[in-house]
């Protein structure tokens, strides 16, 4: 990680599985298909299922998220996390994101602090407890997001003590 006080500027760097495995799984939408389906006419690519849905009652929820375009460079205030859930983020009109994430437990350990490049061919599940700041689209867009929803709400918020910039597209 690359941080320059007073703000704080953290480099990014593209999303690969090995990189960001630490956090999550990366989802290759594009990748070629495991199986050709419907008599020829249509191939099948089955992602990562790190899907972890069920605690506290939970159950399997999709949504549409219609972001719009942020700022590349931030600044980030706060991260959040989700502690009986996973969340995927998948891009449905070819959208780019930024995704900051950290470990940690209480607070979240800012020396684990990795900001990633998510292209419009990639999507993303997100490991239950992955401190992470809440979706950076790049560009105007649709994502499909498949998270938790329980009998109690799952988001707990931190505050950065400084804030974050992202380094320039």
């Amino acid at each position: 990680m690359s941080t320059e006080h007073p703000l704080g500027t953290l480099a990014c760097q593209p999303l690969t599985a090995q990189a960001f495995s630490p956090y999550g799984e990366v989802l290759n939408l594009f990748a070629p298909a495991h199986q050709t389906i419907n008599q020829g006419t249509s191939g099948r690519l089955d992602l990562p299922a790190g899907l972890d849905l069920a605690d506290d009652q939970g159950q399997a929820v999709l949504a549409v998220f219609h972001a719009l375009a942020q700022n590349p460079e931030g600044p980030c205030h706060m991260l959040e996390r989700h502690q009986h859930g996973s969340q995927t983020f998948v891009p449905l009109t070819g959208a780019r994101c930024r995704l900051l994430v950290a470990l940690g437990q209480d607070p979240p350990d800012l020396r684990t602090l990795v900001c990633f490049e998510v292209t419009g061919q990639q999507g993303f599940t997100l490991h239950k407890g992955t401190w992470h700041h809440p979706l950076m689209a790049l560009d105007d867009g649709a994502f499909l997001v498949i998270e938790r929803r329980g009998l109690s709400v799952d988001c707990e918020i931190h505050s950065l003590p400084l804030s974050v910039r992202l380094s320039p597209l």
